[in-house]
């Protein structure tokens, strides 16, 4: 806190043992970074990593050391130079590195202009987040879309759960990268914001106010003490007073920020195409299920029907299994004929019946 200025609420977010989702705070002396595994505090000279050595947080570590150590100031034609040594702190370790910040008369002219030292810290932060993100979608994209052509083509338990655990890891991934894409957006949206965030040029105006005021003290050194006393006040306000009307332009980072933006928001749009090809198939799935419930009401309707013109022929048969006599079974040409006549008039009958119902049901549309 002492070595940042930053109050104990914003140096919370970055404990790991806390969740919060991704942020990025721009205070008066450090920018706090909260994206996805990347949790840092930047400064005009120096950056500031927990966790350093988690396997996760490796690479990014080693790019950022790479990154902020490379010379980057470059003039109109395009020449390269170098800058000035400065110090980066990672999980609390120095290290040097041959920084190309720029010095306070840099970019006056006209004739050389280097991105600030924050401005690449805090690029390699969206970078590595934003490739967090992308390698997690392409990953996600490449189980699901087999996954949900095999259930389209063979609906099974197996399938579905393998399907039911990629629509969870979408919806997590997609809240994750929405959070990241809105925190970007908030910051493009508002230029106090994007204006905190330029450290290095805040602490050259502080540095360029502070000799000023040095200077006219030493020039009104043979006035007298009240006078000195009051010149030294006025001067000391108005030096605090233009460090905190400090505006600077915003162009750069807006510039840096929009590309950020515009690279989660193809990202999105990736998940939100895999997430409509999600539906699509749930609503296909639905539509054979459907399918093959109107067959089964369809078949169980049929059964029903056969049921029904059965029945007629068994009461028949009923009647004639009774134990009394008629005259049926005293003809002259003995029972069995008369038997099978009646039997066959009986089957012929139960058909004739089935097949009236059947169409009667297809022609009011109750089966097909």
């Amino acid at each position: 806190m002492r070595r940042t200025g930053l109050p104990a609420r914003d140096l919370r977010v970055l404990d790991p043992m806390l969740s919060y989702p991704s942020t990025i705070l721009g205070r008066e002396r450090a920018i706090v970074i909260n994206l996805e595994h990347i949790k840092a505090v930047i400064t005009a000279t120096e950056v500031l990593v927990p966790n350093s050595t988690s396997p996760l947080v490796g690479p990014f570590v080693q790019e950022l050391q790479a990154r902020v150590s490379a010379p980057q100031q470059t003039t109109e034609n395009g020449e390269t130079g170098r800058g000035a040594m400065e110090k980066v702190n990672l999980s609390g370790k120095m290290a040097e590195g041959s920084l190309g910040l720029p010095h306070s008369d840099v970019g006056k002219d006209g004739g050389a202009k280097m991105v600030p030292f924050e401005f690449r810290a805090l690029e390699v932060c969206l970078e590595s987040a934003c490739k967090c993100l992308e390698s997690e979608t392409l990953t996600l994209e490449k189980e699901a879309y087999p996954a949900l052509d095999e259930l389209t083509s063979k609906i099974s338990t197996l399938n579905l759960e393998r399907v039911r655990q990629i629509k969870s890891r979408l919806v997590a991934l997609s809240g994750r990268v929405q959070k990241v894409r809105d925190e970007l957006e908030h910051l493009l949206d508002d230029d106090m914001d994007m204006a905190e965030m330029y450290l290095t040029e805040k602490l050259m105006s502080n540095r360029v106010g502070e000799m000023s005021s040095r200077g006219d003290l030493d020039n009104d050194g043979s006035e007298m003490d009240e006078e000195r006393d009051e010149d030294f006040k006025n001067e000391t306000e108005s030096s605090h007073g233009s460090y905190i009307g400090f505006k600077p332009s915003i162009e750069e980072l807006e510039m840096l920020l929009e590309a950020y933006f515009v690279q989660i928001d193809g990202t999105l749009n990736k998940l939100s195409t895999l997430r409509e090809y999600v539906d699509d198939t749930e609503d296909y799935i639905n539509i054979m299920l459907d399918e093959k419930q109107n067959q089964l009401l369809q078949m169980g309707v049929m059964l029903s029907t056969l049921t029904l013109v059965l029945t007629a022929g068994v009461v028949v048969v009923g009647i004639f299994g009774m134990n009394i006599g008629i005259d049926l079974y005293n003809a002259p040409n003995g029972p069995y004929h008369k038997f099978w006549e009646t039997t066959f008039s009986t089957f012929g009958g139960c058909v004739v019946l089935y097949i009236l119902a059947i169409g009667w049901g297809k022609k009011s549309g109750l089966l097909q």
